[in-house]
């Protein structure tokens, strides 16, 4: 498997391209802001890639922000939960009223082709695995992929160290721990995982080290 990323000039939110491998198709991972257009471009021509969907992990603007530009600039789908799909149009719904207050004046519309995803869907694109785990807490649509049992992409609910914050708009601390115990404690060890910031890391070392995890027991 190829994974490739870079992390977009504003808030650093890691953006991942995976495939099965070099010249092949990919799947775009959160691309974030400004528009990172630029930057995906020098990956798929590095690797010899073409994209074939865009997947968002939750409605967040820092993860959100280039989807419609590159989902309608390649002709390709973009995925997201949908509880957090008016997020694409309505940023502002899940933020907070600080953030929402720069974006004033400023205009969104969806990706011509939007696809909603729920808990439990698989996706079978370029020739491997996205199983979608709805893991709310973050935001109420938040998710998370397990991709051919070796990847866990995590966006904004699980960190190296630390979890995601429950203080915005549609956030809940109580949904995050229901998620961190029924959905992630009881993940395979070998599980790398691929965060929506910072470095990755893997299900073993949070469960050792993760302070938000030690404590908890997983509910199956």
């Amino acid at each position: 498997m190829l994974v490739a990323s870079f992390a977009a000039p504003i808030f650093a939110t890691n953006c991942w391209v995976i495939a099965s491998g070099r010249g092949a198709e990919c799947v775009v991972i959160d691309p974030g802001m400004p528009d990172v257009s630029q930057q995906l471009w020098q990956i798929l021509d590095e690797f010899a890639l073409k994209p074939v969907a865009v997947i968002a992990t939750h409605g967040h603007i820092d993860h959100t922000f280039s989807i419609t530009p590159i989902a309608d600039g390649y002709g390709i789908p973009a995925y997201i939960h949908n509880q957090d799909r008016v997020a694409l149009i309505h940023p502002e719904r899940v933020l907070s009223p600080e953030f929402a207050a720069t974006l004033t004046g400023m205009e969104f519309v969806e990706p011509r082709d939007v696809r909603e995803l729920r808990n439990g869907e698989l996706l079978d694109l370029v020739g491997l695995s996205f199983r979608a785990i709805h893991a709310p807490g973050h935001t109420a649509g938040s998710l998370m992929f397990e991709v051919s049992e070796e990847i866990l992409i995590s966006g904004d609910v699980l960190f190296a160290g630390s979890i995601g914050r429950t203080d915005s708009p549609t956030g809940s601390a109580k949904d995050m721990e229901e998620t961190l115990r029924k959905k992630v404690l009881p993940l395979g060890d070998h599980l790398r995982v691929l965060p929506g910031h910072g470095p990755e890391t893997t299900i073993a070392h949070e469960r050792k080290n993760n302070p938000y995890l030690k404590s908890m027991k997983a509910c199956y």
